[in-house]
Order: structure tokens, then sequence, then C-alpha cells
């Protein structure tokens, strides 16, 4: 409420004349605009009402009764306000516009009504206007005091009990690692939750809305979205809340009678308790420092800040306080580079907070040479690493600081390669494709026709081949080692007689590696054995069987009567190897009456490759060919130990380069 003291001047006062009005008491009504009245009457035991009106509104009334004649004054000098006339030393108060006016003796008027920042509700409550603005990493509170945000941690900004509302501001870096930005807004009322993000995007319990300019209402929330931003109403007995948000800024309006005694978040002007856990990441007030930007001319940026304490956002001033503002501006700029259109946002800011206060800058950006109102990257969607911002003269989808620095340090676009079940895998970040002007559409493996493939949420642009598949990849041995290499390339095509972007050309690879257990088991009485080997990240099977019949129809195993000198068949096959590039070649098999396979007595059934030409018996088929091979020998046991033989195989992973994988059985 506000208090405005004045005192009458003559043309309000209803004061004496010298001419009075007479009247005769078969009127009862008088419409005056000064001073005593006299009645006049031959009856004598009458009795009379008069009311007396100025200017169509009731100022007095008079009851007598006459026994003679008589003249009655009545003196209705007084004061007059907004039209009504009123005695001294009384009020009148009139609800519907929350106001009281007292004339005083001395006819000074006193007028009470709302604040140029209230409204009143039509039941003689004024209810206050509070607006809070959150722009960039900075809040100015119902009270307009200005704070900081200088961490990437999510915020309540406010929390209203009547409204049943929770608001929770989330900041994240952009580009620069020390410099934080209000990123998304999480509006929780009564049981539903609403998360406001860049791009004018709005989820209802994690599940996108398709907003419009024509009004949404649910559960009691009105919401729309134009080309400005998204904006959610909530009227309450007559109280209104309105949350705004563009992307870049968030100005809460809300309307209270009397402001809670209890201060809780930013825009009631407390930090304390302010960190909204449940949306902050564990690590998310880590401190980082930078250099200063030395681009920053400080001094340019406050003039530029300090538009707004000149025309047109002068005739706001008395509304709205511009130095919150102006500080700001200044102390973001100042360290933070004038660019995604931030040399406007503030501005911008002051000019809707005077709007929501009735107070409309006709035009502002034409005097501070800006573009008119608009979400800046509306519909632009970008994923949780990235931010939009401008790059090249238009919007895209950039990388933040933090998530990039490990990647800008090391000269890379993305993460080592991922060697998986016998498939490689390179994920780029789209983000930093698009900094480096690098159109993944345009790239290829060294097959052209293996495309990169973007993840719509993530934009994470994955390359991909499998050993069978090898998308062109060269194959080389390295000692021990079969190398799969393949690269990124950028389309190039003899036509192109200009291109517009750099040449790319990412190499990576997957390594087959020999299994660092070179030996397998077999215990002849048992079945067969089947082992899985890791080779790097990429796998492959290796089973080894053994059978009673050329065929290896029959399998051996723990029933099965094996008798001295019967001839037996041993089968290595793989799984997970492309035979028509890797060969496995059965270097060496040996017997033990051991389990471990350096135990003694030994004795050699394949050696170098080649069966032990001691023994007559052993025959090999296949090795080095392709990705199984077998041989066979007549069973035996060693002499004075038991029945049990254990059958051991070291293997080796070839290339095959025109059947040179092929052990050369020696003539010797």
């Amino acid at each position: 409420m506000k208090k405005v003291v004045r005192k009458a001047n003559p043309s309000q006062l209803l004061k004496c004349s010298a001419q009075h009005i007479h009247a005769a008491f078969n009127s009862t009504v008088f419409d005056i605009s000064s001073c005593p009245i006299t009645f006049y009457d031959k009856v004598y035991t009458a009795v009379y009402n008069a009311f007396v009106y100025v200017e169509g509104t009731l100022a007095s009334s008079l009851t007598f009764a006459l026994y003679r004649p008589i003249t009655t004054y009545e003196d209705i000098s007084g004061c007059r306000a907004l039209g009504f006339g009123i005695h001294p030393d009384t009020s009148k108060i009139y609800d519907e516009t929350c106001t009281k006016i007292f004339c005083g003796l001395n006819r000074y008027v006193t007028i009470e009504g709302c604040s140029d920042s209230e409204r009143c509700d039509g039941s003689g409550i004024c209810l206050v206007n509070n607006i809070c603005t959150v722009t960039g990493p900075t809040v100015i509170d119902f009270n307009g005091t200005f704070s900081s945000v200088e961490d990437r941690c999510a915020y309540l900004l406010l929390q209203d009990s009547i409204f049943d509302i929770k608001i929770v501001a989330n900041f994240q870096e952009r580009r620069r690692k020390d410099v934080s930005f209000l990123d998304s807004v999480t509006l929780t009322a009564g049981e539903d939750v609403f998360h406001l993000e860049q791009g004018g995007r709005v989820l209802e319990n994690n599940s996108p809305l398709t907003l419009n300019s024509t009004v949404q209402e649910i559960n009691g929330l009105e919401l729309f979205r134009d080309h400005t931003g998204v904006t959610v109403k909530m009227i309450q007995d007559d109280a209104i809340f309105s949350l705004f948000f563009n992307g870049d800024t968030v100005q809460l309006t809300l309307e209270e009678e009397i402001p809670p005694p209890v201060k809780v978040g930013l825009c009631r002007g407390s930090f304390s308790a302010a960190r909204f856990s449940e949306g902050s990441s564990p690590s998310c007030d880590t401190e980082y420092l930078e250099i200063p930007d030395s681009t920053i001319n400080c001094t340019t940026m406050t003039d530029r800040c300090n538009l707004l304490m000149e025309a047109p956002f002068s005739s706001c001033h008395d509304e709205v306080d511009p130095a919150p503002y102006v500080i700001a501006c200044s102390d973001t700029l100042c360290r933070y580079p004038s660019v995604d259109g931030l040399r406007c946002q503030f501005l911008g800011a002051y000019a809707r907070a005077c709007h929501q206060n009735s107070s409309a800058l006709e035009e502002w950006w034409s005097a501070a040479q800006c573009p008119p109102p608009e979400d800046f990257c509306q519909d632009k969607m970008c994923s949780d690493h990235e931010f939009c911002g401008e790059i090249r003269g238009k919007t895209g989808c950039l990388c933040r600081a933090i998530k990039a620095s490990k990647y800008r340090e090391s000269g890379t676009l993305g993460d080592p390669t991922v060697c998986t079940q016998n498939s490689a895998l390179v994920s780029l970040l789209g983000c930093l494709l698009e900094e480096d002007n690098i159109d993944y559409t345009h790239l290829h493996l060294i097959d052209e026709t293996c495309k990169g493939e973007k993840d719509e949420e993530s934009h994470m642009v994955t390359f991909s081949f499998t050993s069978t598949d090898t998308c062109g990849a060269v194959i080389t041995a390295n000692g021990s080692n079969i190398i799969y290499k393949n690269s990124i390339l950028s389309q190039n095509t003899s036509s192109d007689v200009i291109v517009r972007q750099d040449q790319t050309a990412i190499d990576f690879s997957c390594t087959h590696t020999q299994p660092e257990i070179k030996t397998v088991a077999f215990r002849i009485k048992d079945s067969s054995v089947v082992i899985e080997l890791k080779s790097g990240a990429w796998n492959y099977t290796l089973t080894m069987k053994a059978y009673t019949d050329a065929g290896r129809t029959q399998v051996l195993d723990s029933s099965t009567d094996v008798v001295l000198n019967q001839k037996i068949w041993v089968e290595l096959e793989t799984d997970g190897l492309d035979e028509d590039l890797v060969a496995v070649v059965t270097d060496s098999c040996w017997a033990t009456s051991q389990e471990s396979s350096s135990s003694t007595p030994r004795y050699d059934l394949i050696q170098d490759g080649c069966p032990n030409t001691a023994d007559q018996t052993v025959e090999v088929e296949g090795n080095g060919e392709g990705t199984f091979n077998y041989f066979s020998f007549n069973m035996f046991q060693f002499s004075g130990s038991s029945s049990e033989v254990y059958l051991h195989c070291k293997l080796e992973l070839c290339v095959k380069q025109n059947n040179v994988c092929v052990p050369v059985v020696s003539m010797d």
C-alpha cells in the first residue's frame, strides 16, 4: 500500500457562500455544490428526511421533526477527492480499487492505495508484483539485488506453497570452463515436472511436449510458445504466477499479498540451502581456472552495458532499477566474449522486466542496434555436452568447454577406438566436427560405401567395421599381432573443382593378438573343450574336439571306449574370424601324462606346423588354410602311467597372403 497526503485546493472545498439554497420539505433530494441549506415548512408536526448529494454522490443525510417554522443548517464543507465529497475527519474505502480516502479536520486529503509495483485484486487486497531475472551467470532477485553463480550446479530459484510450485535453474559452462550460464529450468507443479531447455524444448515428466502460440492447459498451468520463447502461467485466487524462458534468460513474475518471512531460493535473495543436489552432478562445484580472454575490452563492454542508463530505457527507470542489470551485464562481458547474442541479452532482459511492469519500451532494439526479441536458438536441439551458439554466422551445437578440453588438448575429434566382438568402432563428437566445419555426411571409410551414423540425441558420429565386413581395412601382420587398419576420409571426387572443407584423414585400428596362454589342454577320456580367447578386445572362440571317425561325426566323450593304437581325429575350429582374411595355424601339439602343458614326460605330435616325422601315424589336414584344421594319430599311453593322456596345442593367427600361412613340410 502507498499513502498520498495532499491539501485540498479551493475548488475542492465545499464551503459556505452568501447565497443559501432554500427548498421546501416536499423535496427530499438536494444536489448542491456549496453550503448551508435552509428548509421552510408550515406543517408543525412532520418528520422529514433530506439527502445531500455532491456531484451525484451521497455526502450527507438529515432527519428531523418540525413543530414550528425552523431554519435547519447542514455544514458540508469538507474535501473532494477522486470525484467524491468527504466530510472532515471521515474516510471512504473502495475495495474494488483498494483505495482509502481520508479527509482531515484541516481539509488535507490522504489517499492510500496500491503502489506502482502492486495491483488490486478487487477485494481490497494489494498484490505485490515481484520480478526475478536470471540471465547468463547472474541473478537479479525480487528485491533488485544482483548476485552471481560461479559453478555449474542446480539452484532453487523459488518455492511457493500457495501455487504449489518449485523452480530450479540448472547452470552449465559454455565456451569457457570458468564461467557458467543458465542452461535449463525445471518447474515442479504438484506431481508434474516440466523441464525447459534451449531451443524451446519442453519435457513433461520426461516426455516431449508440442507447444505453439495456442495456450495449452495442463493441470492448472497455461503453456504456450512463440518466437520469443516459452511462457508458463498459473492463476490462483486472482494472484498470477508466470515463467518465461528463451534458452538464455528466465524471468519469474509472482504476485503475492505478503512475502513469506523465511527467504528460500535465489529469487528471494538467499543462497543458503539454495543448492539443489537432486539436479547437480557430484563434481558441479569443481573450480576451473582459465587465462583471461585478452580480446575482451572491458571498457568497451561497460559502455555497452551503460546503454541501460540512457533513452529509451530511461523511461522505465522509475519502475525497474537498471543498476543491477548494468552490473550483471558488465560482470559477464568483462569475463566472457560477446558472442551468441550476449551483447543484447542483458538489454533484452531489462526491457522484458519493464514490459512485465506495464512499461513497454517500443522498439528498444533499434536504438541498441540489436535484433528484435526472439528465441536465439529456437528449434535447435543440442545434446547434454553441447550448447546452442553462433558459428560462422548461424546457430549450431557447440561443445561445452569441459567436455571438449581433453580432445582439444590431444588434437583429436573423438574417443579412442573401441574393439568389440570382432568389430572396430570409432565415435566422433558431432560438435567438434561442426566447429571444424566438417560435414559428417561427407565422411566415409576406405570403402566409400561405409558411412558414419549420427545418434540423434548424443550427436555422436560413429564409424565401424567388422572382421568379416572390413570396409576396405588394410590387414597386416606384426610379429604375433594381426592388425586391421581403416581410415575415416573426406569424400573427394574428380569433379570437385574447389573444396571449402579441410580434408580429413583419421586412422584407427584393432588388433588380433595371439592368446597369452598359448596352449589348450584336452583330456583324451573327456568330451570336447571350448575356450574363449581374447585377442586384445577382439574375441574369437576356439573349439577343440576329438572324433572316432574320419568324417568327424562321432564325437569322443567320457563314455567312449578308446583302445591303444586306435586312430582318433582332433579338430581345431575357430568362430569369429574371417576365413578369407585370417588363417589358424596349428604350430605344435604335444601330449603329457599330467594336466600341465610343461610337465614331463612329453610326446610331440606336431612340430612347426608339421607332423612329427618320428611318428608315422600323425597326419595334419588344412593347417593354415582357413579358420579350422584337424589332425589324426593313433592312440597311445605313457609307459608306466595311467591311461590319462593330456593333449596340448599351440595356435597362431596368420594373415592369408597367397597361402603363405600353410606350413612347408620339411622333406628331411
